[in-house]
């Protein structure tokens, strides 16, 4: 038994290498970072130790301005890109002719690169001098003003971002939920229709306790994924995200590391710390609720 268990832990040691060299040694080392005052990386010193990056991460309206654009980002884009996926796996679930040929179709976007997409969105709703575009083209048509949703004003612009996030991450949700939606045992809907329940009471009380991990599990990623966005912005509104007031948390990580106003680890630290810090107390949450409302 003792060779046994030798061979196990043997075969886990490259595993255990390499996400301690990967995964934590870096979650320390940015943690010390955060820490150190006036950090310079050339050559490794630093003026002091102490809670002064945090405070000047949390004054520096740049960083503010991120945290409001992320917490709209995940409050918008995770309730609604799961409620529309819900929606669509429903739907791909009743139907029997053609469901292969749907699901392919809802997936593609999931497997399209981020930038071409990102420059379709541009051009739908992009203004010029030349064109409204495609959107503003569309909305015209019901006596609206043309928008410009690229360069205009704050909430057209995150209009479209959530719009462009949730087309993205609507995919895979849509292949994750259909999937949950085939395994639920169909003995429990032959039961229920037996018994001349209603479809409503049908979903409520079968389908959605069945596949409710499934849900738990999107909910959750999708918030880290969220809170983690940063490829999406640039795809639509380009590097410059400050002066577009479109910068995330990890925009900001990267321009502090390595942007106009880079050179400063230990800000980027700081900030990484503090996503770290959300993203964390948001699961914890989410799994304190999951014990009363997930069924396993």
């Amino acid at each position: 038994m003792e060779k046994n268990n030798l061979k196990g832990w043997l075969y886990l040691l490259p595993a255990f290498l390499f996400l301690g060299v990967f995964l934590v040694y870096p979650l320390i080392d940015v943690f010390i970072y955060s820490f150190e005052e006036n950090f310079n990386f050339a050559s490794q010193s630093y003026t002091g130790v102490g809670f002064y990056n945090y405070l000047y991460v949390l004054r520096d309206p740049y960083f503010l301005q991120a945290l409001k654009n992320t917490f709209i980002l995940v409050l918008i884009t995770v309730p609604l890109s799961t409620l529309l996926a819900l929606v669509i796996s429903l739907g791909l679930n009743s139907i029997k002719a053609l469901r292969k040929l749907f699901q392919t179709i809802y997936f593609l976007p999931y497997v399209t690169n981020t930038l071409a997409v990102g420059m379709v969105f541009m051009i739908l709703f992009a203004k010029t001098e030349y064109t409204d575009g495609l959107v503003n083209t569309f909305l015209g048509f019901f006596g609206m003003e043309p928008i410009d949703f690229i360069n205009g004003p704050y909430w057209a612009k995150m209009l479209v971002l959530s719009i462009y996030t949730i087309w993205i991450v609507l995919p895979f949700k849509i292949l994750i939920l259909t999937s949950a939606l085939a395994s639920v045992n169909q003995e429990y809907y032959n039961a229920a229709m037996v018994d001349g329940t209603r479809k409503f009471r049908i979903f409520s009380r079968i389908t959605l306790p069945m596949i409710s991990p499934m849900l738990f599990y999107l909910i959750i990623t999708g918030f880290i994924g969220a809170f983690k966005a940063y490829s999406d912005a640039v795809a639509i509104f380009g590097t410059e995200l400050n002066v577009a007031e479109m910068n995330t948390i990890v925009g900001y990580v990267y321009d502090m590391l390595y942007g106009d106003s880079g050179g400063y680890p230990s800000y980027a630290s700081a900030a990484a710390v503090i996503l770290f810090l959300i993203v964390l107390t948001i699961t914890c949450v989410n799994l304190f609720i999951s014990r009363k409302k997930v069924h396993y």
